[in-house]
Protein backbone atom coordinates (compact mmCIF):
# COMPACT_ATOMS: atom_id res chain seq x y z
CA UNK A 1 0.00 0.00 0.00
CA UNK A 2 1.52 3.38 -0.98
CA UNK A 3 2.67 5.69 1.80
CA UNK A 4 1.50 9.28 2.10
CA UNK A 5 4.13 11.90 1.24
CA UNK A 6 4.06 14.52 3.99
CA UNK A 7 4.23 18.26 3.24
CA UNK A 8 7.77 19.42 2.48
CA UNK A 9 8.90 22.31 4.73
CA UNK A 10 11.93 23.35 2.68
CA UNK A 11 12.47 25.55 -0.39
CA UNK A 12 12.97 23.80 -3.73
CA UNK A 13 16.19 25.65 -4.64
CA UNK A 14 19.26 24.87 -2.53
CA UNK A 15 22.67 26.55 -2.82
CA UNK A 16 25.45 23.95 -3.03
CA UNK A 17 28.11 24.36 -0.29
CA UNK A 18 26.72 27.81 0.45
CA UNK A 19 27.25 29.66 -2.82
CA UNK A 20 28.19 27.13 -5.47
CA UNK A 21 31.42 28.37 -7.04
CA UNK A 22 31.02 32.09 -6.33
CA UNK A 23 32.71 31.97 -2.92
CA UNK A 24 34.94 29.60 -0.94
CA UNK A 25 32.78 26.56 -0.31
CA UNK A 26 31.45 25.70 3.15
CA UNK A 27 32.35 29.08 4.70
CA UNK A 28 30.16 31.74 6.26
CA UNK A 29 31.18 34.00 3.39
CA UNK A 30 29.66 31.50 0.98
CA UNK A 31 26.39 31.47 2.90
CA UNK A 32 26.27 35.27 2.79
CA UNK A 33 26.86 35.27 -0.97
CA UNK A 34 24.20 32.62 -1.47
CA UNK A 35 21.75 34.62 0.61
CA UNK A 36 22.53 37.76 -1.39
CA UNK A 37 21.37 35.88 -4.51
CA UNK A 38 18.02 35.13 -2.90
CA UNK A 39 18.68 31.61 -1.62
CA UNK A 40 16.94 30.58 1.58
CA UNK A 41 18.28 27.03 1.81
CA UNK A 42 21.85 25.82 1.73
CA UNK A 43 23.72 22.53 1.50
CA UNK A 44 27.01 22.03 3.32
CA UNK A 45 29.35 19.28 4.52
CA UNK A 46 30.18 18.64 8.17
CA UNK A 47 32.76 16.50 9.94
CA UNK A 48 34.47 16.42 13.34
CA UNK A 49 37.69 18.00 14.55
CA UNK A 50 40.03 15.90 16.68
CA UNK A 51 38.36 17.27 19.81
CA UNK A 52 34.84 16.61 18.54
CA UNK A 53 33.80 20.03 17.23
CA UNK A 54 31.57 19.78 14.12
CA UNK A 55 32.94 21.99 11.34
CA UNK A 56 32.41 22.42 7.61
CA UNK A 57 34.75 20.69 5.15
CA UNK A 58 34.04 18.58 2.09
CA UNK A 59 37.30 16.72 1.54
CA UNK A 60 38.99 14.37 3.99
CA UNK A 61 42.07 16.59 3.80
CA UNK A 62 42.62 20.32 4.15
CA UNK A 63 44.88 20.64 1.11
CA UNK A 64 42.46 21.84 -1.56
CA UNK A 65 40.53 24.48 0.36
CA UNK A 66 42.86 25.86 3.05
CA UNK A 67 46.45 27.00 3.57
CA UNK A 68 47.09 23.99 5.83
CA UNK A 69 50.19 22.83 3.91
CA UNK A 70 51.89 26.17 4.65
CA UNK A 71 50.56 26.62 8.17
CA UNK A 72 50.88 23.09 9.50
CA UNK A 73 54.13 22.13 7.80
CA UNK A 74 55.13 19.01 5.92
CA UNK A 75 55.42 16.85 9.00
CA UNK A 76 51.82 17.16 10.18
CA UNK A 77 48.75 15.31 8.88
CA UNK A 78 46.66 17.00 6.17
CA UNK A 79 43.53 15.21 7.39
CA UNK A 80 41.08 17.71 8.84
CA UNK A 81 39.88 15.38 11.55
CA UNK A 82 43.41 14.93 12.88
CA UNK A 83 43.56 18.48 14.28
CA UNK A 84 41.77 20.24 17.15
CA UNK A 85 39.38 23.05 16.40
CA UNK A 86 41.76 25.62 17.89
CA UNK A 87 44.21 24.78 15.11
CA UNK A 88 41.63 24.44 12.34
CA UNK A 89 39.98 27.76 13.20
CA UNK A 90 43.25 29.62 12.45
CA UNK A 91 43.53 28.37 8.86
CA UNK A 92 42.79 30.49 5.80
CA UNK A 93 39.92 28.83 3.92
CA UNK A 94 39.35 31.68 1.47
CA UNK A 95 42.55 32.57 -0.36
CA UNK A 96 42.46 29.42 -2.51
CA UNK A 97 39.27 30.77 -4.10
CA UNK A 98 40.20 34.41 -4.68
CA UNK A 99 41.85 37.42 -3.06
CA UNK A 100 38.48 38.84 -2.13
CA UNK A 101 38.04 36.08 0.44
CA UNK A 102 41.59 35.97 1.83
CA UNK A 103 41.59 35.14 5.52
CA UNK A 104 38.10 33.63 5.58
CA UNK A 105 38.18 30.92 8.28
CA UNK A 106 36.71 27.48 8.33
CA UNK A 107 33.17 27.55 9.70
CA UNK A 108 31.98 25.69 12.76
CA UNK A 109 28.51 24.19 12.69
CA UNK A 110 27.62 26.51 15.57
CA UNK A 111 28.46 29.58 13.48
CA UNK A 112 26.43 28.30 10.54
CA UNK A 113 23.51 27.58 12.86
CA UNK A 114 23.60 31.13 14.25
CA UNK A 115 23.55 32.58 10.74
CA UNK A 116 20.74 30.33 9.52
CA UNK A 117 18.57 30.71 12.58
CA UNK A 118 18.97 34.49 12.72
CA UNK A 119 17.76 34.73 9.11
CA UNK A 120 15.22 31.86 9.07
CA UNK A 121 17.28 29.97 6.47
CA UNK A 122 17.06 26.21 5.98
CA UNK A 123 19.93 23.75 5.84
CA UNK A 124 20.75 20.40 4.26
CA UNK A 125 23.57 19.15 6.43
CA UNK A 126 25.60 16.42 4.74
CA UNK A 127 27.41 14.24 7.28
CA UNK A 128 30.86 13.74 5.73
CA UNK A 129 32.80 11.60 8.21
CA UNK A 130 36.54 11.22 8.31
CA UNK A 131 37.10 7.53 7.40
CA UNK A 132 36.80 5.40 10.50
CA UNK A 133 34.58 7.90 12.33
CA UNK A 134 31.30 7.18 10.56
CA UNK A 135 29.17 6.35 13.59
CA UNK A 136 30.79 8.88 15.91
CA UNK A 137 30.31 11.67 13.38
CA UNK A 138 26.68 10.78 12.74
CA UNK A 139 25.84 10.78 16.44
CA UNK A 140 27.78 13.92 17.40
CA UNK A 141 26.49 15.95 14.45
CA UNK A 142 22.92 14.91 15.23
CA UNK A 143 23.31 15.82 18.89
CA UNK A 144 24.75 19.24 18.06
CA UNK A 145 22.07 19.86 15.43
CA UNK A 146 19.30 19.01 17.88
CA UNK A 147 20.71 21.48 20.41
CA UNK A 148 21.57 24.25 17.95
CA UNK A 149 18.19 24.07 16.21
CA UNK A 150 16.08 23.43 19.30
CA UNK A 151 12.49 24.55 18.64
CA UNK A 152 13.31 25.62 15.07
CA UNK A 153 10.36 25.62 12.68
CA UNK A 154 12.41 23.67 10.11
CA UNK A 155 15.26 21.61 11.58
CA UNK A 156 18.24 20.78 9.37
CA UNK A 157 17.86 17.87 6.98
CA UNK A 158 20.65 15.41 7.83
CA UNK A 159 21.92 13.56 4.77
CA UNK A 160 24.78 11.20 4.05
CA UNK A 161 26.08 8.66 1.58
CA UNK A 162 27.18 6.65 4.61
CA UNK A 163 24.51 4.37 6.05
CA UNK A 164 26.39 3.94 9.33
CA UNK A 165 26.42 7.70 9.88
CA UNK A 166 22.68 7.91 9.27
CA UNK A 167 22.06 4.95 11.59
CA UNK A 168 24.02 6.69 14.33
CA UNK A 169 22.20 9.97 13.71
CA UNK A 170 18.89 8.16 13.98
CA UNK A 171 19.95 6.49 17.20
CA UNK A 172 21.08 9.76 18.74
CA UNK A 173 18.27 12.09 17.61
CA UNK A 174 15.51 10.09 15.90
CA UNK A 175 13.25 13.15 15.56
CA UNK A 176 15.60 14.95 13.15
CA UNK A 177 14.78 14.44 9.45
CA UNK A 178 17.19 12.28 7.48
CA UNK A 179 17.92 11.71 3.80
CA UNK A 180 19.92 9.01 2.04
CA UNK A 181 22.39 10.32 -0.55
CA UNK A 182 22.92 8.18 -3.63
CA UNK A 183 25.40 8.36 -6.50
CA UNK A 184 24.14 4.99 -7.79
CA UNK A 185 20.97 2.98 -7.31
CA UNK A 186 22.62 0.14 -5.47
CA UNK A 187 20.62 -2.96 -4.61
CA UNK A 188 18.33 -2.27 -1.66
CA UNK A 189 18.58 1.53 -1.75
CA UNK A 190 14.89 2.05 -1.15
CA UNK A 191 14.73 -0.50 1.66
CA UNK A 192 17.77 1.11 3.28
CA UNK A 193 16.14 4.54 3.21
CA UNK A 194 12.99 3.14 4.79
CA UNK A 195 14.91 1.24 7.47
CA UNK A 196 16.63 4.51 8.39
CA UNK A 197 13.22 6.26 8.60
CA UNK A 198 14.43 8.74 5.99
CA UNK A 199 12.10 11.46 4.75
CA UNK A 200 13.93 11.91 1.43
CA UNK A 201 16.31 10.53 -1.16
CA UNK A 202 18.98 12.85 -2.60
CA UNK A 203 20.23 11.50 -5.95
CA UNK A 204 22.61 12.32 -8.71
CA UNK A 205 20.25 14.00 -11.17
CA UNK A 206 20.79 11.30 -13.82
CA UNK A 207 19.24 8.69 -11.53
CA UNK A 208 15.83 10.35 -11.46
CA UNK A 209 13.23 9.36 -14.03
CA UNK A 210 9.51 8.71 -13.88
CA UNK A 211 10.08 5.20 -12.49
CA UNK A 212 12.50 6.09 -9.69
CA UNK A 213 10.50 9.15 -8.66
CA UNK A 214 7.39 6.99 -8.48
CA UNK A 215 9.23 4.39 -6.40
CA UNK A 216 10.38 6.99 -3.91
CA UNK A 217 7.07 8.81 -3.67
CA UNK A 218 5.11 5.57 -3.31
CA UNK A 219 7.29 4.84 -0.30
CA UNK A 220 6.45 8.26 1.18
CA UNK A 221 9.86 9.76 0.39
CA UNK A 222 10.62 13.21 -0.98
CA UNK A 223 13.00 13.59 -3.90
CA UNK A 224 16.04 15.87 -4.21
CA UNK A 225 18.80 16.08 -6.79
CA UNK A 226 22.39 17.26 -7.08
CA UNK A 227 24.16 19.10 -8.74
CA UNK A 228 21.75 20.82 -11.13
CA UNK A 229 23.58 23.47 -13.15
CA UNK A 230 21.90 23.56 -16.56
CA UNK A 231 18.42 24.92 -17.42
CA UNK A 232 17.41 21.81 -19.35
CA UNK A 233 18.40 19.61 -16.41
CA UNK A 234 16.42 21.75 -14.02
CA UNK A 235 13.32 21.77 -16.20
CA UNK A 236 13.37 17.98 -16.58
CA UNK A 237 13.54 17.52 -12.83
CA UNK A 238 10.87 20.13 -12.13
CA UNK A 239 8.62 18.36 -14.66
CA UNK A 240 9.23 15.13 -12.74
CA UNK A 241 8.04 16.92 -9.59
CA UNK A 242 11.27 16.90 -7.59
CA UNK A 243 11.11 18.60 -4.21
CA UNK A 244 14.66 19.94 -4.11
CA UNK A 245 17.34 21.01 -6.60
CA UNK A 246 20.87 21.58 -5.34
CA UNK A 247 22.83 23.92 -7.62
CA UNK A 248 26.18 25.63 -8.04
CA UNK A 249 24.62 28.17 -10.42
CA UNK A 250 23.20 30.53 -7.85
CA UNK A 251 24.02 33.34 -10.28
CA UNK A 252 21.79 31.78 -12.94
CA UNK A 253 18.85 30.24 -11.08
CA UNK A 254 17.02 32.91 -9.11
CA UNK A 255 14.91 30.95 -6.60
CA UNK A 256 12.33 33.70 -6.19
CA UNK A 257 11.55 33.46 -9.91
CA UNK A 258 11.48 29.66 -10.05
CA UNK A 259 8.47 27.45 -9.37
CA UNK A 260 8.21 26.31 -5.78
CA UNK A 261 7.81 22.71 -4.66
CA UNK A 262 4.27 23.33 -3.45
Amino acid sequence: MPHTVKPWPYPRWIAHRGAGQLAPENTLAAFRVGASHGYRMFECDVKLSLDGVPFLLHDDTLVRTTDAPEQLGAGLSAVGGDHPWATLSQLDAGSWHSRAFAGEPLASLAAISSFCRANAYCLNLEIKPTPGLERQTGAVVANHAARLWADAAAPPLLSSFDVQSLQAAKGAQPQLPRALLLDALWSGWLEAALSLDCVAIVCDQLLWDATTVSQARSAGLHTLSYTVNEPAQAQRLIDLGLDGLITDRIDYFAPARQPSAD
